[in-house]
């Protein structure tokens, strides 16, 4: 088994391709189809998720896929179940486990993600239909006296608990510490908070054995809260962030897979390319893209049959240029031709 999450790790960062997160929960996609006038029904979630999967030469970029519960679920128009299409096209199918953050009580304003009750019955299940790796998110958010180290400790024992219980059941487990970009905090706020994040995170990781080698972190990058009026480079915001995961990040984990955060598709891509062009860390820098990959998409799609070649074909050209960060060969230039 050991070897098996190596192996599946290895793979959803192999260089040149990365993952798409297309794990919103119920409440979230609707949010996302309210937004183009398009009804949040199972189906239509269906036939959004199908575009996105059946996208063609889209394994060319993308390694796996992150679906929610539903989606795991659903076949495709042809009747196939969506795991089974996407390993057709060589794309690792996962799974979202975690059920959402919640208040952390007595913590105003600090959230504790919950899910662990019954997770390993769930884990046996999600593997049999298909999924090969999983994914836990919980938020830390910068404010006024926050984050606690008792959110961060709660947190991380979290993420501790399930990404063991993934492994357990042969499934790689991408953990993911957001902290979050809302607030109005320097970018040096953003630094301290995500350092004391992932020591926390690999401290009870290393408790819990976890083999690094079989997991994935999926950290946010550091970055000054949006409110922040303060204008920072995209290559400062790069260097800080490789300088703070280099104090904590075990060089045992193969792979960190970006989250987008607030930033925009584009920004999202400058950042990943400026990292990718500094260089020097022992692990693959790479992607985990939900709405930096999906914005634009859902923007052209908006539920009508006629635009879908348009839409993939802007998925497509968007999953390239990642793909191109990468190897740190992005430029703006060609954000203006696609």
């Amino acid at each position: 088994m050991k070897d098996e999450l190596i192996a599946v790790a290895k793979a959803l960062v192999v260089p040149g391709k990365g993952i798409l997160a297309a794990d919103e929960s119920t409440d979230s996609i609707k949010k996302r189809f309210d937004k183009i006038g398009v009804e949040s029904t199972p189906e239509n979630h269906r036939i959004y998720r199908q575009l996105l999967f059946e996208t063609p030469g889209i394994e060319e970029f993308i390694s796996g896929v992150i679906m929610f519960d539903e989606t795991l679920r659903q076949k495709s128009s042809d009747g196939i179940f969506f795991p089974e299409l996407l390993r057709k096209e060589g794309i690792i199918p996962g799974i979202k486990v975690d059920r959402g953050a919640k208040d952390l009580a007595n913590f105003p304003g600090e959230k504790i993600t919950e899910g662990l009750d019954g997770l390993r019955e769930r884990l046996a299940e999600y593997k049999n239909l298909g999924a090969k790796f999983t994914k836990w998110r919980v938020v830390i958010t910068i404010g006024d006296g926050i984050p606690t180290q008792t959110c961060i400790n709660s947190n991380a024992e979290s993420l501790a608990r399930f990404a063991a219980l993934s492994q357990e059941a042969g499934l790689v487990p991408i953990v993911e510490p957001e902290v979050l970009m809302d607030g109005n905090h320097s970018i040096e706020r953003s630094a301290e908070v995500t350092t004391a994040t992932l020591q926390s995170v690999f401290t009870r990781l290393n408790e819990h054995k976890i083999q690094f080698s079989g997991m994935l972190l999926k950290p946010n990058f550091v970055h000054p809260g949006l409110e922040n009026q303060r204008k920072i480079e995209g290559k400062i915001i790069a260097r800080s962030t490789l300088d703070t995961l280099r104090k904590v990040v075990p060089s045992e984990v193969p792979g960190l897979v970006f989250l987008s955060g607030g930033d925009t598709p584009g920004e999202s891509t400058v950042h990943l390319d400026a990292m990718n062009e500094i260089g020097g860390v022992p692990w693959q820098l790479s992607f985990s893209f939900g709405r930096a990959l999906q914005q634009p998409v859902l923007e052209i799609w908006r539920g009508k049959p006629e635009n879908k070649q348009e839409a993939q074909k802007v998925f497509y050209n968007r999953a390239k240029l990642n793909s191109l960060a990468r190897y740190g060969k992005y430029s703006k230039e060609m954000e203006e031709n696609i």
